[in-house]
């Protein structure tokens, strides 16, 4: 018997970590500022109204969209071409505006729900019966901030 043992091959040395928030830290941030945050698929002919005295909406306030317009040229085969209303990706009827807006407002804090506004993109060549409809149920529930998106143009001569 030996009193000295033979030193064993240890192998590879361990990994260093040190470098390893710092490169973690680097795909967050390049993600965070190569991702686009994903809006509705526009379902519906969206031809908006030029309007001369226009105003633009304040970002802090909370909006939720609602498009009205015939069904664009992929959808028509399914849904006809009389005019749609859209409520995030799916067409709905003007009494799922009810469900919809309680929706939107339960996912905000309770102090922005006053603030909520509605904005309607309605294409030009929409009928008026849909929007009424639509503009019934959100005054029966209380949703009276309404704005309507237009693009900058001359009103009267339709430019």
């Amino acid at each position: 018997m030996s009193k000295f043992k033979k030193k064993k091959d240890g192998g590879l040395p361990p990994i260093s970590t040190a470098s390893l928030p710092d490169i973690v830290f680097m795909l967050l941030f390049f993600f965070m500022v190569a991702t686009v945050i994903k809006e509705d698929n526009l379902m519906v002919e969206n031809k908006l109204p030029s309007a001369d005295q226009i105003e633009k909406l304040d970002k802090k306030n909370p909006i939720s969209y609602i498009y009205i317009g015939k069904p664009s040229r992929n959808y028509q085969d399914t849904y006809g071409t009389a005019d749609r209303i859209q409520l995030n990706d799916k067409y709905a009827t003007p009494e799922a505006v009810k469900p919809f807006l309680a929706s939107e407002r339960a996912a905000l804090r309770e102090e922005l729900i006053p603030r909520l506004t509605i904005a309607m993109k309605v294409d030009s060549d929409a009928k008026m019966g849909i929007l009424s409809d639509v503009k019934q149920v959100l005054r029966d529930e209380n949703a009276l901030k309404i704005n309507y998106t237009t693009r900058k143009g001359d009103a009267v001569s339709k430019n």
